[in-house]
């Protein structure tokens, strides 16, 4: 008789196993770090400067570890979130006052999100921009309200995956790898306005505030789902749990600045090295890559746009909830049910489908999120005027591409337009939060004093 198969999993899957199990709120909290506005600011940055600006991914992946890292230590340690903890060490004024910014921040950047992903949508499917808009804000809002913590924690995990569309974006075109390699590696500073704004632009969309609490908020529910208490009520068996946020955010944050790279190396090797270098939306940038890259390319970069869109606009409304409520001590968590946290779960949906009715007011949300140096361009070159000035401005350069309805020159000018300014922004997305985050960085950074460091004392 032959001896019966072992079914038990190996050493190597057990540990596989165990590690996937630790991902969590960071990987979530990475994740979303990449929404819809993100994929815009990175793709401007890419099909301006090309692979010249990848060194900034690694260069802020440090500070957002170790920002998010002191987020989740300060949920996991105190089993309250951000604000409940700025309430307790600082003047009342001063949590308002963060949370006031957080809330303009976030509502517009949910409108912003929810217009990227009805935008894209459009490019794939044929019909109102608006209310696609609207579907996918109500699709989030009831997802978020009505579906158990457990099971949107596992729907919020497998919206990660989305991701990896620009991963393929990049393995699906010509990228010549030492020039992007040596771009992300080798820090090249040049000190005028267009680098600084980009520069700001990429940090003030990595490291934004509404991930602080979130990631706070996402560690509390955490305690609550698994039946542990705080950390800080038993410092000397906190070493594990400190230990596997150490891990989810390490991984988290390196996803989600990975996947950052890779969406800056595709617009380099596709929009900047075929001269389109004004990218305003991420829509656009999936537009533009239609005739360039095919049908293919063009349908992952437009599903990806859904797909990050999907994840992060909960994370922001959740954000908003969470702060909302520790400053009015309402009943909070994802983990509650709707008819136990009703102003809570009434936040988010009026974040959401609020900000669904934004671009309604206003046709472009985008100029609200933009911080920094303005960058204008003249149409036909200077010391033309005239027809003369337009002539050459009609016939413009061999490098161009449709993009929305207008033909955009590699200097960044546009076909068959008069000899005027014409506003061309390099966007800074999410840059009405750089002085929050700088401001609640500071805060955070006071909070931790007197909590317990992931060693145990000796």
């Amino acid at each position: 008789m032959e001896p019966p198969i072992s079914i038990e999993p190996t050493v190597p899957q057990r540990r596989r196993a165990s590690f996937l199990r630790t991902l969590g709120p960071g990987l979530i909290t990475g994740a979303a770090d990449d929404d819809p506005s993100g994929i815009a600011t990175y793709s401007q940055v890419g099909a301006q400067f090309g692979y010249s600006l990848g060194w900034t991914i690694p260069f802020s992946y440090p500070m957002l570890v170790v920002i998010q890292g002191i987020s989740a230590g300060i949920g996991a340690v105190t089993g309250q979130g951000i604000a409940q903890n700025l309430r307790k060490h600082y003047p009342p004024w001063m949590m308002r006052f963060a949370v006031v910014l957080l809330l303009v921040a976030n509502f517009i950047n949910i409108g912003a999100d929810l217009a990227a992903m009805g935008a894209a949508l459009r490019l794939l499917v044929d019909g109102p921009q608006l209310l696609y808009a609207a579907v996918f804000g109500l699709i989030c809002t009831c997802l978020e309200i009505f579906v158990s913590y457990r099971k949107y924690v596992l729907v919020l995990k497998w919206l990660t995956l989305s991701l990896f569309a620009y991963v393929a974006v990049v393995l699906s075109v010509h990228v010549p790898w030492s020039v992007a390699l040596s771009g992300a590696l080798i820090p090249q500073l040049d000190f005028d306005g267009q680098h600084a704004t980009a520069l700001i632009a990429v940090l003030g969309t990595t490291i934004s505030p509404y991930l602080f609490f979130w990631h706070a908020g996402e560690e509390v529910e955490e305690l609550h789902r698994r039946h542990l208490a705080r950390l800080g009520t038993h410092p000397r068996t906190a070493r594990a749990e400190l230990a596997r946020i150490r891990a989810d955010t390490l991984f988290g944050m390196g996803f989600s600045h990975l996947i950052a790279l890779f969406i800056i190396i595709a617009t380099a090797a596709t929009l900047h090295a075929n001269g389109i270098t004004q990218i305003e939306t991420s829509a656009q940038a999936a537009k533009a890559l239609h005739p360039i890259a095919g049908d293919v390319t063009f349908a992952v970069f437009a599903i990806g746009i859904i797909g990050t869109g999907l994840l992060a606009v909960p994370v922001l409304a959740g954000s908003a909830a969470y702060a909302v409520a520790e400053m009015f001590r309402w009943p909070e968590g994802l983990d509650r049910r709707p008819r136990e946290a009703k102003a809570f779960y009434a936040t988010i949906a009026a974040a959401t489908l609020g900000s669904s009715q934004l671009h309604r007011a206003r046709s472009d949300p985008r100029p609200l999120l933009e911080c920094g140096h303005q960058r204008y361009t003249r149409y036909a070159a200077d010391g033309d005027h005239g027809h003369d000035g337009q002539q050459r401005a009609h016939h413009g350069s061999a490098h161009s591409a449709l993009v929305d309805g207008t033909r955009w020159r590699a200097d960044g000018g546009s076909h068959g337009a008069r000899d005027d300014w014409v506003f061309s922004p390099v966007s800074a997305t999410k840059g009405t939060t750089c002085r929050a985050s700088i401001a609640l960085r500071r805060l955070m950074q006071k909070s931790t004093k007197g909590l317990p460091s992931a060693d145990p004392p000796r």
